[in-house]
């Protein structure tokens, strides 16, 4: 079971944008990374060039730069703080997500 998932808040825990938070855009399972809305933006300056469904416009184009998992945590919904996420199968034998500080359930 996946500990982050596409649309959950993460905070980030280590590198340049310690501290912010936001909500994961996209999750790259195979490079254990996550696109995260305003936090690691780059700026690539790219050419004007022929693509095959259209022309790609030329300049700096600004975007979101994926980061490792390792580096974010989950902010729990309840008690608004990063935490540690268990995993708890409940009696139906259904697994869910769990908050390590407040035990709430998280969906």
């Amino acid at each position: 079971m996946a500990r982050i998932k596409k649309g959950d808040t993460v905070e980030v825990i280590t590198g340049e944008g310690k501290g912010e938070r936001g909500t994961v855009q996209r999750l790259i399972a195979k490079a254990d990374r996550v696109v995260v809305s305003g936090v690691n933006i780059v700026t690539k300056h790219q050419k004007p060039r022929q693509a095959g469904r259209g022309q790609v416009r030329a300049g700096k184009i600004q975007f979101e730069a994926p980061v490792h998992l390792s580096d974010v945590m989950l902010v729990c919904p309840k008690c608004n703080e990063a935490t540690r996420v268990g995993v708890y199968v409940n009696e139906s034998g259904v697994k869910t997500r769990i908050c390590k500080n407040c035990q709430s359930e998280i969906a």
